[in-house]
């Protein structure tokens, strides 16, 4: 401070303080400087401005609307995604419905097919049953009519009174048979 005071006691020229001459000039180029910038630069930053937000404004409505069709087809697609569980468990119900009738009809045609088999394999018993009876039948007439022919002392040849005999003695083996197994 004492230098202060040294140099405005001497009349000098005090660097800090400018001089009025240079605050004026100073004050008129800062007003002009205020004024172009105002004119010129500032419409152009707040246009610059105005363009920007009108972008963002527009990426946010885009954004917005991307988002809304994205939920739209989230919606869309859990709903397809139900439908097609549906029709999965539909056709696998049908499947198994398909599947069980498909198994029943086998059944029954095993069934079919066992009974048919177990009858023609009766038939062919009964038909094997009758074949060796009528030959045990012709062969124990035969063994019948020589040990008859033997016994009386003579010949049984004549075709009709052997098959009389015969029938006679199966007869009477047969009810004799009967009566034992009653």
């Amino acid at each position: 401070m004492k230098t202060q005071m040294l140099l405005a006691a001497e009349g000098g020229h005090n660097p800090i303080i400018p001089a009025p001459a240079e605050i004026v000039v100073g004050l008129i180029a800062f007003l002009l400087l205020l004024f172009v910038l105002w004119k010129y630069a500032v419409p152009r930053f707040e246009k610059l401005y105005a363009e920007r937000s009108e972008r963002i404004e527009g990426g946010i409505a885009k954004a917005e609307a991307a988002q809304a069709e994205a939920q739209r087809t989230l919606e869309q697609y859990k709903e397809q995604l139900a439908e097609a569980r549906a029709e999965a468990a539909r056709i696998r119900d049908d499947a198994r419905a398909e599947g069980q009738q498909i198994l029943e009809e086998m059944r029954t045609q095993a069934q079919t097919e066992s009974d048919r088999i177990v009858s023609q394999g009766e038939a062919q018993l009964a038909h094997q049953r009758a074949q060796i009876v009528a030959e045990l039948r012709a062969d124990l007439g035969r063994q019948a009519v020589d040990l008859a022919g033997r016994v009386v002392g003579e010949s049984l040849e004549d075709e009709a009174r052997r098959r009389g005999t015969v029938d006679r003695f199966l007869d009477d083996l047969e009810a004799t048979a009967a009566r034992s197994e009653s």
